[in-house]
């Protein structure tokens, strides 16, 4: 690899005026600038960005950490992450899988947005207690230089689960996340708890946050039907599954069978009857937790924070069945 050395040495000028030349430093000539530019490009150099950060302490790159990529729900945090990031001079890397995780104790990046099952805690510790900087949206992590920025899922759950029973349904089929899921983990939870105090008839069915593991779930629900009932999908993914399932069936979506998702994904807007959801902001989801690390990147002490979210669209009541 071309060094700052070779162009000095063919250049006939010492490293320290090449640096100079370099970097836009008003200590040379343009003249000199000029011809150590035309050196450079000869030798075909580019510039060493681990060597760079070594001096600086700083890339200003951050890097977002997400378990895949699959599925409808990341754009719009991946955009709230983005603007605030590039409005404060950043740049983002979007990272999946355990071999990224090096950036942060190489300094790739500044800091991490973490939301990414392949972290174990025990490694953002360790991550944290070099002096790295994180926030992470999926687990809950006790050290100062770990901040949290969670949705309020036990109350998206809590509220899914209020407006189902408030309609009249007291059988209802929960279709889960993936078992290592923060979210579904939390939403699961606050659903056990609702049932436990209206003693309603609750059947938990794993899913994987997939629009497939929705339709094997509502697959398993049409064989065990009944009479009318309700199931709320833990996310959107798979209760569009659920949709596409039904349809095939003689089961009257808003009749027979009604649906709940969690996200309230884009695609939720074109299935009908139109999907009732817990809605919150995606966007400012990744915007604030862009916000808290940058907030730490510069020394600033910040709180944890929580998404708040809401009930969106209409459930069918057992009456109007």
């Amino acid at each position: 690899m071309v060094s700052i050395k070779d162009i000095a040495k063919k250049a006939g000028v010492s490293i320290s005026t090449v640096s100079y030349a370099l970097n836009g430093s008003p200590k040379v000539t343009e003249e000199t600038r000029q011809k150590i530019l035309a050196v450079a490009e000869e030798l075909k150099y580019v510039p060493n960005a681990a060597a760079r950060t070594l001096k600086t302490r700083e890339t200003k790159v951050i890097g977002l950490y997400l378990t895949d990529f699959g599925g409808a729900f990341y754009g719009d945090l991946l955009q709230g992450v983005k603007e605030v990031l590039n409005q404060k001079g950043y740049d983002l890397i979007v990272c999946s899988g355990k071999r990224s995780h090096r950036f942060l104790p190489e300094r790739t990046i500044d800091g991490a947005i973490v939301l990414d099952a392949t972290f174990s805690d025990k490694e953002l510790l360790k991550y944290a207690e070099m002096g790295k900087k994180i926030v992470v949206l999926d687990r809950e992590l006790d050290h100062p230089n770990i901040n949290h920025v969670f949705l309020d899922n036990k109350a998206g759950a809590t509220l899914a689960m209020e407006y189902l029973w408030e309609n009249g349904h007291r059988r209802i089929y929960v279709v889960t996340g993936p078992k290592a899921s923060y979210d579904s983990n939390q939403r699961l939870k606050a659903v056990r708890q609702f049932a436990e105090r209206h003693e309603l008839d609750v059947k938990e069915v794993e899913g994987r946050f997939t629009k497939e593991s929705g339709e094997l779930a509502a697959e398993r629900i049409f064989q065990e039907y009944e009479e009318p009932t309700a199931v709320f999908c833990l996310n959107d993914e798979m209760a569009v599954g659920l949709y596409m399932f039904f349809r095939k069936t003689d089961l009257v979506i808003g009749r027979h069978i009604h649906i709940i998702g969690f996200d309230n994904i884009e695609l939720a807007e074109y299935i009908s009857p139109r999907l009732a959801t817990i809605d919150y902001s995606k966007r400012k989801w990744g915007a604030l937790a862009s916000e808290q690390l940058l907030k730490m990147l510069s020394g600033k002490s910040v709180e944890h924070e929580r998404i708040y979210v809401k009930l969106g669209e209409s459930v069918g009541s057992l009456s109007n069945r």
